[in-house]
């Protein structure tokens, strides 16, 4: 895998835990905060580490924002600063700004103001909870958007011993498996006749609300 550059602004939970990530795979990071302390912290995981304020549009230019792969703005509390240096990145000619948003209504300002992809963390750490809580099924979620997803769940009781074409999820509930893990192996794009067998794991595709239906069954 080639290596890239990525460049995290805000060195909260979030930001530490994806440029620890982003560090331990291989790539380089650079760790941007205005705090002192953090910085001198993240010296330990990122590549790079620089105190700085990224409401400073010639800061962002001096560290050559616009040659990062991608430019994670994971400001926490400072919503003001979150969305000045969300702007300041685009402008700089950033190839992808994702942008960390606090709740809905900044999530629809960052959309608004150009960000290319937009994170709810804390809201998709709840959603993500609250689905393991009250399915035995659940194993993992992708958000693709506001409303569609990609997930991982066991396969339920009701379609072991079963085929896919048995089973009819399009039909049943507009839901579209992509593969079937069986321990090692994955088979993605799965036939019609293939059968699930206990403990193998469907990897769907579907709109949340139908995803749930899916995660409901036993």
């Amino acid at each position: 895998m080639k290596e890239k550059q990525f460049a995290v602004i805000g060195m909260g939970r979030f930001g530490e835990s994806l440029a620890r990530e982003l560090t331990r795979m291989g790539h380089e990071v650079l760790a941007i905060d205005l705090d002192e302390e953090r910085v001198n912290y993240a010296v330990e995981y990122a590549t790079h580490a620089v105190q700085a304020d990224t409401m400073d549009e010639q800061v962002l230019k001096n560290l050559g924002i616009g040659n990062f792969d991608a430019v994670i703005v994971a400001i926490g509390e400072n919503i003001q600063s979150n969305i000045l240096t969300t702007i300041i990145a685009k402008e700089l000619g950033a190839k992808k700004v994702i942008a960390k948003a606090k709740n809905a209504m900044h999530g629809k300002v960052l959309d608004k103001i150009g960000a290319d992809i937009v994170v709810y963390p804390e809201r998709d750490m709840a959603l993500k909870l609250a689905r393991s809580l009250v399915s035995h099924n659940f194993v993992e979620q992708i958000n693709l958007s506001t409303n569609y997803s990609i997930i991982e769940i066991f396969t339920p009781q009701l379609f072991v011993n079963k085929n896919l074409a048995d089973i009819n999820l399009r039909n049943m509930l507009r839901v579209t498996v992509l593969a079937i893990r069986s321990g090692e192996n994955i088979l993605v794009a799965p036939g019609p006749q293939e059968y699930l067998r206990q403990g193998d794991i469907l990897i769907a595709l579907g709109h949340n609300d139908d995803l749930q239906k899916l995660n409901e069954l036993e």
